[in-house]
């Protein structure tokens, strides 16, 4: 905004450009940067030089959507729906969606009650096929549950599958998710998902870059999940074809330096093949909250270590485990040798072999040391576990 421009003037420019600009154009977005919202939204509406970078026949058509907008009537409807505008610069604006340059939405349209900016400081995406498998879903509920449970906010898309499976995985388990729609938020899309959209509204937020009543197209789907990329600190991704829109998403997320993860399915399955190419090139697998977590989370989230069970052997001291590990398993040794295999000292080695002994795992054969059976059966389940 240039210093002179009223804010009200910035506010109505970028409505007025919301309805004239498609979102992610980098053209108009340059236009922006160079000149201001106010000067665009003048040269649009009035005519005068046509701006650089777009051919006669698309100036035309900016020009007559130009003629159609109707800023004030835009916001008007968007108050009555309880929605609101956020801009860049605002204090509600996520500082993160300016990675996009000139790509950046000119501003979104926000419904419901929470803080925008501070909801996405703590957000993961999660995305995945619309025609998921019940694997898909249940693992979409399950993840998005356990994040929503350790106090991180749930983004998806709101279309069927994977999408709304997250959504309602974070709102069952009383948690924050935000709706990212293709279309104007006071008409959701999907229209099977109404109640789900209506439900996270109350709850949560749904937002958009397209204004009141506009309609989602193709090409608007695969936009908006730039902005879902760039609004979390990493996505999530639940079952995807080759040839998927959440792969847009994923891939949206690598360019912006952001975590990209994958959850894997079958190797039989179509859906999981998108999801293993990206786990075959720089993607991260997870498998369930804690490991999201402890990709994109602050130092000290960590995941637990993923064990076996714990076995006796395993609450011995090291010192007492190398010495039991270093006894061959049929037959007697010295205690000499037995310390060579712990690589330690000859009195130590005697040390560790009676404490076995007291504990039941080995026994002495006239000048040697040899495994009890207790010994060999947690020796052989030991290694049975690798």
């Amino acid at each position: 905004m240039n210093s002179d421009d009223d804010p009200d003037d910035e506010l109505l420019a970028r409505v007025f450009l919301t309805r004239v600009i498609e979102p992610g154009d980098e053209v108009g977005g340059r236009w922006v940067r160079e000149l201001g919202a106010v000067e665009v939204a003048r040269v649009l509406r009035e005519g005068g030089a046509q701006l650089a970078g777009v051919t006669d026949k698309r100036w035309a058509g900016l020009r007559a959507r130009a003629q159609a907008a109707e800023p004030r009537w835009d916001l008007g409807v968007a108050r009555d729906a309880g929605v609101r505008f956020v801009s860049p610069g605002d204090a509600e604006w996520p500082g993160q969606l300016d990675d996009l340059g000139d790509a950046r939405p000119l501003g979104l349209w926000v419904r419901g009650r929470p803080s925008l900016r501070i909801w996405a400081l703590r957000s993961v995406a999660v995305v995945g096929a619309r025609a998921c498998t019940e694997y898909g879903a249940h693992m979409a509920v399950t993840l998005a549950a356990g994040l929503a449970e350790r106090g991180w906010v749930v983004v998806s898309g709101g279309a069927y599958g994977v999408d709304g499976a997250a959504h309602r995985g974070a709102l069952g388990a009383g948690g924050a998710t935000v709706a990212v729609l293709a279309c104007g938020v006071d008409r959701p899309y999907p229209r099977g998902h109404t109640e789900l959209i209506t439900r996270i509204a109350e709850q949560g937020l749904v937002i958009g870059e397209l204004p009141p009543g506009d309609h989602p197209t193709p090409s608007r789907f695969v936009l908006r999940n730039r902005v879902i990329a760039a609004l979390t600190r990493g996505t999530v991704v639940v079952e995807a074809a080759y040839r998927s829109g959440s792969l847009v998403t994923a891939r949206a997320a690598q360019r912006l330096g952001r975590f990209t993860m994958g959850v894997p399915g079958p190797a039989t399955s179509g859906l999981s093949a998108g999801v293993h190419e990206l786990l075959r090139a720089d993607a991260v697998l997870v498998t369930d909250a804690a490991d999201v977590v402890e990709l994109v989370g602050d130092m000290g989230e960590l995941a637990p270590d993923r064990r076996g069970p714990v076995l006796p052997r395993d609450l011995l001291e090291p010192g007492a485990r190398r010495a039991l590990a270093a006894l061959p398993a049929r037959r007697a040794a010295a205690a000499d040798e037995i310390a060579r295999g712990a690589q330690t000292t000859e009195d130590d080695a005697i040390a560790r072999l009676y404490e076995l002994r007291a504990l039941g795992y080995v026994e002495r054969h006239g000048d040697g040391w040899k495994l009890t059976r207790q010994a060999m059966i947690s020796v052989r389940d030991g290694r049975r576990g690798c």
